[in-house]
């Protein structure tokens, strides 16, 4: 059996039941979920997907609503772009494709703030077509078994591409579950620290554990800082607006945090992302939400 088949006969029996991978999901629920996960863990996910598929189940249902209030259903996510890239496509969708997710991946990297790893997720796991999907995952599972070596690099290459789409099997249906089946495989036992390999359905062709080396001392990324931070201060003034019901004075804002100087800068970089808008007499509002309550 191939790494493909082996992996994909393990994710048979024990892939996660998430909603997003259910056989009535639509384009446009995988479109959410790759875009909600990125950087964000599955358990904060769920919950979310689940409430913005409530709200809005088709890309028109989200277009129909301003932006502000795709960024108040974000709530605490984080990296709240990937509220406004969400909403843009769902613009776009309606504008250009009928209100569909297109299954073209060309159509998909040109729908705005959409770049390769999720045109390509979109277009294998949605769509069931034939495109290497990497994500460090998987990245870390092709290197582990294929290469011997403990890690891969911190970014995905034109390599990698080349790597993951020589595992692939030639049928298009078979090639997109490899390619959850291997995401799947490094989320749960290939994992960066802690790996499993005794439950590992690949652990008897793996290169590496066949070479006997140890991984290496300390993460093979620094962890990223949160508190104290511009994005911590960003999302204290986020939080005022989200809950909001028009512009909010200056005054409300400059209580969240003490340095005047890192406040101003958390507040301009909103602004300049699109994500909050200036109104007139110094107050701010969410994008899209400029308008008062009865106004």
């Amino acid at each position: 059996m191939t790494l493909a088949d082996k992996t994909i006969a393990w994710y048979d029996a024990n892939a996660r039941d998430l909603p997003w991978r259910q056989p009535d999901s639509s384009p446009w629920g995988v479109l959410v979920s790759e875009v909600m996960l990125q950087q964000t863990p599955v358990v904060r996910v769920e919950p979310a997907w689940r409430s913005w598929m409530t709200r809005w189940p088709t890309p028109a249902a989200l277009a129909a609503d301003p932006p502000s209030e795709a960024i108040r259903m974000w709530g605490r996510l984080g990296y709240p772009r990937r509220a406004m890239r969400l909403h843009a496509c769902a613009v776009a969708m309606v504008a250009n494709h009928g209100g569909q997710v297109p299954s073209d991946l060309d159509e998909l990297l040109a729908l705005p703030g959409i770049g390769t790893y999720t045109a390509r997720a979109v277009a294998t796991f949605a769509f069931g077509q034939r495109h290497p999907v990497v994500d460090t995952n998987v990245r870390r599972v092709v290197t582990r078994v294929v290469e011997g070596q403990p890690d891969a690099g911190p970014n995905t290459t034109a390599a990698d591409l080349v790597a993951v789409e020589d595992l692939l099997p030639s049928s298009a249906s078979q090639a997109a579950r490899a390619s959850i089946a291997f995401m799947e495989l490094g989320a749960l036992i290939c994992t960066a620290r802690a790996p499993k390999c005794l439950l590992c359905p690949v652990e008897d062709i793996c290169l590496w554990r066949a070479s006997g080396q140890n991984l290496p001392d300390g993460p093979s990324r620094k962890p990223q800082r949160y508190a104290g931070t511009d994005r911590q201060v960003r999302g204290l003034i986020l939080e005022v607006l989200r809950h909001a019901t028009g512009p909010v004075p200056r005054q409300r804002i400059d209580v969240v945090w003490s340095d005047d100087v890192q406040r101003a800068r958390a507040l301009a970089g909103l602004v300049e992302d699109g994500l909050v808008e200036p109104v007139a007499d110094g107050e701010f509002a969410l994008a899209g939400d400029t308008e008062r309550p009865g106004g």
